[in-house]
């Protein structure tokens, strides 16, 4: 199984020889298995990579994302051609039914809502504000409860009244945004290698977002980014706090009441939500609590 998340940060050459990402730099010459590779971030600009080893990579479902200038992550691979795709399959997704998706995204909201109470909990905030938002939500939040847990869990989470996730000012956003991405990434990547397209979601329609179903599907588990930026001290995103989001892939959690690792609960539960809305399947679990542990699977290969 994929273990290993890749992170490029300097100047070098990423090519393709014999089943192993080759990567060449000032430093020296690395190989890597391919088949042992989850993720490939590629954190600098200054990097080439060879179309050989985007082929082989997107074969073997390895998502590659890329940064900007700004070293913040600017856009993926999508893999066009799943071995388990089909038209079939696709015109399931364009009609999924109605009530499944609203059923769907209302225990998905309600995840989320309680995964944020279990963050403020940890940090022993006062999290009763929150608890009564949970019990106010309704079918398919049409109140939009998310969004008022939110006004109030952010400035719970950072101590502060006046913390705005608008705020483009506020150095904990660019953390944030960061983990957000490789979370993304990490849910489109399932959904894409499970034979499904990201643009149809559930209740993200954004003409502009090539990854509404990711959007809808990762809410449940922002919250382990935001409780991990919430403990970290800094001013700036640096390449430490990014090699520790990405780490955060191979995270221990309690998942539906098993000990794994965060990126095996990322690929059950999408699979277990596109079962639910294409194959009938009767419900959809979402539980998840922390390990107050140091995970032994915390490696990352990084260049």
């Amino acid at each position: 199984m994929a273990w290993r998340n890749v992170v490029i940060t300097k100047h070098s050459k990423l090519s393709y020889s014999s089943n192993m990402m080759v990567v060449q730099s000032f430093n020296g010459i690395y190989q890597i298995p391919i088949s042992d590779i989850n993720i490939v971030l590629v954190d600098t600009t200054q990097a080439v990579i060879t179309s050989a080893l985007i082929s082989r990579l997107n074969e073997q479902q390895v998502k590659i994302i890329f940064t900007d200038d700004k070293k913040m992550p600017i856009c993926e691979t999508v893999n066009n051609m799943p071995n388990n795709r089909s038209v079939e399959l696709l015109r399931q997704q364009f009609n999924w039914d109605e009530n499944r998706k609203v059923f769907l995204w209302t225990q998905i909201v309600m995840a989320k809502i309680k995964n944020q109470i279990n963050v403020i909990k940890g940090l022993a905030g006062d999290y009763n504000l929150l608890e009564y938002e949970l019990n106010k939500v309704e079918v398919n939040d049409v109140t939009n409860r998310e969004a008022v847990v939110a006004r109030k869990y952010f400035p719970m989470l950072f101590d502060q009244i006046q913390f705005s996730r608008h705020n483009p000012n506020e150095h904990f956003n660019d953390a944030l945004n960061y983990g957000y991405s490789i979370l993304l990434s990490m849910v489109n990547k399932k959904i894409v290698s499970d034979g499904y397209i990201t643009y149809i979601g559930i209740h993200h329609h954004s003409d502009n977002n090539a990854f509404n179903l990711g959007s809808d599907l990762m809410e449940p588990f922002r919250p382990i980014i935001d409780a991990w930026v919430s403990f970290q001290n800094f001013e700036y995103l640096t390449p430490k706090l990014k090699y520790g989001l990405v780490s955060l892939l191979n995270l221990e959690i309690n998942f539906n009441g098993k000990r794994t690792l965060l990126m095996n609960a990322i690929n059950s539960y999408v699979h277990d939500c596109l079962m639910f809305l294409t194959d009938g399947k009767k419900n959809v679990k979402i539980e998840v609590d922390f390990i107050n542990e140091v995970s032994d699977y915390a490696i990352n290969g990084n260049v």
